[in-house]
């Protein structure tokens, strides 16, 4: 009988961290994409110049690395506001480049509105089902090194289509890492809510820059 009650309320617990995982995760990531918003929209009224790709990476990577020194602190909220406003800034000039374009609104609202349909879709699926999609491990890491490796050769060889290839894996990719993160959030595997919040913002930010790429594409070659 013990063992049975204290089943009961190891589970109860667990069912409450699970929940106010989520509510801290998701509400700092909401506010997150709204300052990322807002900086995106910034840099793009004022023209900002687009940074080079090893400048992006350095950032990036730097900040994202200050974050995880700082994730048991209250100092890990502000670098990862540092850092996810770092991104909007560089999403300015990308925003610029596709509104410049005829249909560029239509892009860009295109991109945005798909980007928080598979979000929702993909989150909703993992929160309701609470598979376990830790297999989705391997591939993630697989599929990092692919990409990388693949930018890194675009960025030198200028390959007729490989753009497009790298936009449509990195959908893939973001996406694994949606179902990934999300099922560890709701399996325990995860039990800190501003890295699991860096993890879908990245996730996001990866989903709709690429479907804007494919869109604005798809789009000029009409």
């Amino acid at each position: 009988m013990n063992e049975q009650n204290y089943a009961i309320n190891l589970g109860k617990t667990q069912e409450l961290e699970v929940s106010a995982m989520l509510r801290n995760t998701y509400g700092l990531l909401a506010l997150t994409l709204a300052f990322s918003g807002l900086v995106a929209f910034l840099a793009q009224q004022m023209n900002a110049p687009r940074l080079g790709f090893f400048m992006v990476l350095i950032g990036f990577y730097g900040l994202f690395f200050v974050t995880v020194k700082l994730r048991n602190s209250a100092w890990g909220l502000v670098s990862t506001f540092a850092l996810t406003g770092f991104m909007g800034f560089t999403l300015g000039p990308i925003l610029s480049h596709y509104l410049s374009m005829p249909n560029g609104g239509q892009v860009v609202a295109s991109a945005f509105i798909m980007t928080a349909l598979v979000f929702s879709g993909l989150s909703a699926y993992v929160l309701t089902t609470r598979k376990d999609m830790s297999f989705l491990s391997g591939f993630i890491v697989a599929g990092l090194f692919v990409l990388f490796g693949a930018m890194l050769v675009g960025y030198f060889f200028n390959i007729s289509g490989l753009q497009l290839a790298i936009s449509i894996g990195f959908v893939i990719f973001a996406s694994a890492c949606i179902l990934f993160q999300t099922s560890a959030i709701v399996n325990g595997g995860e039990r800190n809510y501003i890295m699991a919040t860096i993890s879908l913002y990245v996730s996001i930010y990866n989903l709709f820059v690429s479907l804007l790429q494919i869109m604005g594409i798809m789009s000029s070659n009409d």
